[in-house]
């Protein structure tokens, strides 16, 4: 079952095209969403959510209309942007006894087992939390209803490289019982390289590629050698084409390997082939 479908969402700013933007995310998987600062992502994310209002295209979360049930499809999801949204001078306890009125399903033993483990005071005020502890506070609440689909938006920049950890072990626990997704906008690569499933590719607000990750990953070898075996058919074949006093380097599709058999080859990680297709 898909839990999450999008189909040619567009909305167009001065400056800006969002651009018949479609990808697919089935329940019990984790999508890695990614692309470079200015991307799309975030636009992204808020337009599907209506937190800004495209011009085209159709959103289904949980087999629901967004349009028709806006209601009841952000009982079912749940939301953490990197940016801090909650009143500085409140408890946590202030915020939270707000919030769960707004949910059916609120857990409150879930929440409570996750304020221990993050180290979060129910007493403290928001404004003394560090902005790695506001992370993990959002990320409680999102969790805290039995949200089907959370939805991470740069959620662990703030974050050390244990706390990372610790929440990438968090979140691939979460979808291990089939019932529930996430979406995980970042540009931090190397969290997705541990935990995602999927991935989607958006630059300049366009859908480069959405595949599995060992698909998307399997479809690239980064490759190098000395300048003066390229000719300019090699040239065209090669990403992100870098020369150097020493050589070159770039990446190229896996169809094309055995033109390139004397030169190094190796297997890209999802920052590598991030950096190629953005040269």
């Amino acid at each position: 079952m898909d839990i999450l479908q999008i189909k040619n969402l567009s909305k167009t700013y001065p400056s800006f095209k969002l651009d018949n933007v479609s990808f697919n995310l089935k329940l019990g998987y984790i999508m890695g969403f990614i692309g470079r600062n200015g991307a799309g992502k975030t636009t992204t994310l808020k337009t599907m959510l209506k937190f800004a209002y495209p011009e085209n295209g159709e959103v289904y979360i949980n087999g629901l209309d967004i349009n028709k049930n806006e209601l009841e499809v952000k009982n079912v999801i749940g939301y953490v942007s990197g940016v801090e949204g909650f009143y500085a001078r409140k408890k946590i306890k202030d915020v939270t006894n707000v919030t769960k009125r707004f949910f059916k399903t609120w857990n409150e033993n879930l929440y409570k087992e996750l304020l221990k483990k993050f180290n979060l005071d129910e007493n403290k005020l928001i404004k003394n939390l560090s902005d790695g502890m506001k992370v993990k506070y959002q990320i409680a609440l999102a969790m805290c209803h039995d949200a089907k689909l959370l939805i991470l938006d740069e959620p662990t920049s703030g974050l050390d490289p244990v706390s990372r950890d610790e929440l990438i072990l968090l979140f691939q626990d979460y979808v291990s019982d089939g019932k529930h997704s996430i979406l995980f906008s970042t540009h931090i690569t190397s969290d997705l390289d541990k935990c995602a499933d999927y991935i989607t590719y958006i630059k300049n607000g366009k859908i480069i590629k959405t595949s599995d990750i060992v698909s998307f990953k399997d479809d690239y070898f980064l490759i190098s050698g000395k300048q003066e075996i390229l000719t300019q058919d090699l040239k065209e074949k090669i990403i992100g084409l870098h020369c150097h006093k020493f050589g070159f380097e770039g990446m190229i599709l896996a169809k094309d390997k055995n033109n390139f058999s004397n030169c190094e080859i190796s297997k890209p990680n999802l920052e590598d082939i991030m950096i190629h297709l953005e040269r």
